[in-house]
C-alpha cells in the first residue's frame, strides 16, 4: 500500500511540473511572438503590417471599438476569413487583453494556418488604449455567437 501511495505521489509531482514546463513554454511563445504598443502603432504609420482584431464578440459587443486600420474577424471565423490572406505578410492580430492563454491558443491557430509572420499585440487593446493611441467606434454588424 505504501508503494502505490508512493508512485501516484510521484506521478503527481512529474504531471505538476509537466504542466508547470508547458505553461512556463507557452508564456515565453507569446513574448517572444509578441510586439508592444509603441511598436505597433510606428508599423501603421509607416504602412509596413496588416492589422486584425480577434477578440471574442461578448467582448467587442462590450467595446465596440477598434483601432484604425483593422480588420475585424470573430475567433470562429477565422479559417474562413483567411482563406485569401497572404500568409507571409507582416501581420498583427490582437485580443481584449494581457490573458497570455488566450493569446496562446489565437497564436495556435494563426500558426495551424500557416501565417508564418504574426506576432501578438502585448497587452491586447487595452495596452493600446493605455497608451493614448486612437480607437474608432465600430459600427458594422456582427453576430454573437450562440449554439443552434
Amino acid at each position: 500500500m505504501t508503494t502505490i501511495a508512493i508512485v501516484i505521489g510521484v506521478l503527481c509531482v512529474l504531471l505538476a511540473g509537466w504542466f508547470a514546463v508547458r505553461r512556463f513554454l507557452a508564456k515565453r511563445e507569446v513574448q517572444a511572438r509578441s510586439i508592444d504598443a509603441e511598436t505597433l502603432y510606428k508599423l501603421l504609420e509607416d504602412k509596413q503590417v496588416l492589422l486584425y482584431d480577434v477578440r471574442q464578440p461578448l467582448d467587442f459587443l462590450a467595446h465596440p471599438e477598434i483601432i484604425p486600420g483593422a480588420k475585424r474577424i470573430a475567433p470562429k471565423d477565422i479559417e474562413e476569413h483567411t482563406a485569401s490572406f497572404s500568409r507571409d505578410q507582416n501581420s498583427v492580430i490582437y485580443c481584449t487583453g494581457g490573458d497570455h492563454e488566450t493569446s496562446h491558443m489565437v497564436l495556435g491557430k494563426a500558426r495551424a494556418l500557416n501565417f508564418s509572420r504574426v506576432k501578438l499585440l502585448r497587452g491586447g487593446i487595452a495596452s493600446w488604449k493605455e497608451k493614448g493611441y486612437p480607437v474608432e467606434a465600430f459600427t458594422d454588424s456582427f453576430h454573437l455567437d450562440t449554439p443552434k
